[in-house]
């Protein structure tokens, strides 16, 4: 068995057969809690990962798109009975959108200027969620009652929505991965590194930026979705401005542009304050220590972009091109 498929099939194995085990083992809903919570994040990390890692745009409102996605998903469900087969990809498809309405005015803007843009939006995406009453109950939430059923089949155990959750979950951060390790995720690194070159070889740098912050945005509404659908309620103060420092956060502790870097980044950030429970409120304190020594002896994250390409490129194996007189680096 090749290296490859043998690291595949351990992830997997780990994933859906090892975790569950610990689970049913520890026998408490809690921990199914943290694990789902765990899964979420690692998304949303990996949909930032491409827009932010990647395509080097500094996306500060990422944790309002997650919300939009979140309230279609719960909207969908308490006022129109439509469950999660639908509704999980519908929400996406907003937050999709609303990107899309939010980047053709934004996208001409360079480094700072567009931070402080998205940083505005999501504020104002926040505002709409605590204050638009008649569609969002404001500050009160959204309950949503009908929890996860798949194509009419009701999944009420707590082992049956984990699985769910990481299957949706590792598919997207599948794809977001192939996308990154391909010749659009190699013109989106270029965009990073000098965008006026990248449109001197005829690249449209504007589509591509719109492209990427569609793509993300879709992929944190199917994360706000799977929020929504597992705790069963949302409110405003699950989409503030902390929960998009937290992501991004997770993202630079973990490696910028890397997305195993990335995955291990939310988990840490994730799990670590679960893990140091006993200690308190210090926990806080530990963690932030934590975080900043990672960034001072570590600035390139815990597993920096160049070790995720080659560890990407041993990983894909023949699907990635080996032939140096091809010009391109990605899938063929």
């Amino acid at each position: 068995m090749s290296k490859p498929l043998l690291i595949k099939l351990l992830l997997l194995v780990i994933v859906f057969a090892v975790v569950p085990l610990a689970l049913e083992g520890f026998g408490k809903g809690y921990y199914y809690q943290i694990a789902t919570l765990a899964f979420v994040f690692m998304l949303l990390a990996a949909s930032l990962h491409l827009v932010t890692g990647v395509a080097g745009l500094l996306h500060l409102g990422h944790a309002s798109l997650y919300g939009v996605g979140a309230y279609v998903a719960a909207l969908l469900g308490s006022k129109y009975g439509i469950g999660f087969t639908i509704g999980l990809p519908l929400a996406g498809l907003g937050a999709a959108f609303v990107a899309f309405l939010v980047a053709l005015p934004t996208m001409r803007l360079m480094s700072i200027y567009f931070a402080v843009a998205t940083l505005g939006i999501g504020q104002m995406l926040f505002l709409v969620f605590q204050n638009w009453v008649g569609l969002t109950n404001g500050p009160n939430g959204v309950m949503l009652f009908d929890g996860i059923d798949l194509f009419g089949v009701a999944i009420n155990s707590e082992l049956g929505i984990y699985y769910v959750v990481a299957a949706v979950s590792a598919v997207s951060i599948l794809i977001l991965n192939r996308l990154s390790h391909s010749y659009y995720g190699n013109a989106l690194r270029s965009l990073r590194e000098d965008d006026q070159c990248t449109a001197a070889m005829g690249i449209n740098v504007t589509v591509m930026k719109i492209q990427a912050f569609v793509i993300s945005a879709f992929f944190a509404g199917i994360a706000g979705a799977l929020w929504a659908y597992t705790t069963g309620y949302i409110s405003p103060n699950d989409f503030n401005f902390s929960q998009s420092i937290l992501i991004l956060t997770m993202v630079v502790v973990g490696g910028l542009g890397s997305l195993p870097g990335v995955l291990i980044g939310a988990l840490l950030l994730i799990l670590l304050p679960e893990v140091l429970r006993y200690f308190g409120d210090i926990r806080n304190i530990i963690v932030g220590l934590l975080m900043f020594g990672a960034i001072l002896f570590l600035p390139k994250g815990l597993f920096g972009e160049v070790n995720a390409l080659n560890f990407a490129r041993r990983l894909l194996g023949s699907a990635w091109s080996e032939d140096n007189s091809e010009k391109g680096i990605g899938w063929k």
